[in-house]
């Protein structure tokens, strides 16, 4: 095998290792955008559930996507769910109102991902 072939094939071979990282990264950026574009005004731009809409005048306070103790006990279809759909078809706030018609599924997968990173946990786990 000649050089130019061996830099070919380990080139192909480290972007195949790095594509799901860059996936990753790119889903938490969109996630972030739509996050910064949509939720901050109830949920806080830290995530924290003190949005500029979160006042007294709300029933129910927002979710605190921060909080990982929380946040490990929902699976990543019911935040897609509740994205989606609006909080009563998960059984929560009739405030959260449904995205479907706003969001595509993959954004509100991007979403999900980033309130990952806003909880720094994962479905299930204590931390």
């Amino acid at each position: 095998m000649n050089r130019a072939n061996r830099l070919m094939l380990t080139a192909i071979g480290l972007l195949a290792l790095t594509t799901g990282v860059v996936t990753d990264i790119h889903a938490a950026e969109t996630g972030k955008d739509i996050y910064r574009t949509y939720c901050w005004q109830c949920h806080g731009s830290e995530g924290d559930g003190k949005g500029i809409n979160a006042g007294d005048n709300m029933s129910v306070a927002p979710r605190n996507h921060t909080d990982s103790e929380y946040m490990s006990g929902r699976s990543d279809a019911d935040l897609f769910k509740a994205i989606k759909e609006g909080g009563p078809a998960v059984n929560k706030s009739v405030l959260m109102p449904p995205w479907a018609g706003v969001l595509t599924d993959d954004e509100i997968h991007a979403l999900v991902h980033y309130l990952r990173e806003l909880c720094a946990c994962k479905y299930g786990s204590s931390s």
